[in-house]
């Protein structure tokens, strides 16, 4: 799995962070970048292994991918304003965390299960490249506007973290890792989690959605004291 550790004082709590999410999700950006700022901030206070694990809003999606317009109004039932306004929302939360977003909006909606193997891949053999490759892929699903079923789109990324290209080819061109993470996808949907991001603490503690950088914070900090305190505590 891949890894993250902010802070090296061997005697604050380290917690395990599991961030279930989406490429194609804006609010996980949004919310990767809070939980990334509210982890530096923590610097001193908390230390944390940051892992990502596989969902798929859209797991049906043929190839081609479908306008994101017209797949919106299909899913949710809004209108061209509503999604506007909506991406308007989004573009000003992400610029508020440092991360940009299309004023266009996404165009179209794809497949991310190859992403997801490929994240798979990283987070098993390159644990300390695995947020590169996802901050990259993101990157380029919403700033760059990308086909993220493309395996040139992904393999490009996969060039900027910093990884093996050939090894990455070899991934796309089978189907390795696709039980690992069919596996993962089923395990987080049937534990209860349907919608992303979601942020589970130490497999016990789950923060939902794209939250503002002082709420993974203050969250971060509440728990890390709980669990300070229970392992202060006089056993019997």
């Amino acid at each position: 799995m891949g890894s993250l550790v902010c802070g090296y004082d061997l005697h604050m709590t380290t917690l395990k962070i599991d961030f279930v999410s989406d490429i194609s999700c804006p609010w996980c950006a949004i919310g990767l970048s809070a939980l990334e700022q509210a982890l530096q901030h923590l610097q001193g206070e908390v230390s944390a292994t940051l892992r990502f694990q596989p969902f798929e809003l859209n797991p049906q999606m043929p190839p081609g991918g479908q306008d994101i317009g017209e797949h919106l109004t299909q899913k949710y039932g809004s209108s061209p304003e509503q999604q506007a306004q909506i991406r308007e929302t989004i573009r000003q939360r992400g610029a508020e965390v440092g991360f940009e977003f299309s004023p266009a909006g996404r165009g179209r909606i794809y497949n991310t299960f190859n992403a997801h193997r490929l994240l798979h891949w990283a987070g098993e053999e390159h644990p300390d490249q695995q947020l590169a490759l996802k901050k990259s892929l993101l990157q380029a699903c919403h700033r760059d506007r990308q086909s993220m079923e493309s395996p040139e789109v992904l393999l490009a990324s996969v060039r900027e973290a910093g990884l093996d290209e050939q090894r990455a080819q070899a991934i796309l061109n089978s189907g390795e890792f696709t039980d690992e993470v069919r596996a993962q996808e089923a395990l987080y949907t049937n534990s209860g989690v349907h919608s992303v991001p979601a942020v589970i603490i130490n497999d016990q503690h789950l923060i939902s959605g794209g939250q503002p950088v002082a709420v993974f914070e203050n969250a971060l900090r509440q728990i890390a004291a709980q669990l300070s305190v229970s392992e202060s505590a006089p056993r019997p």
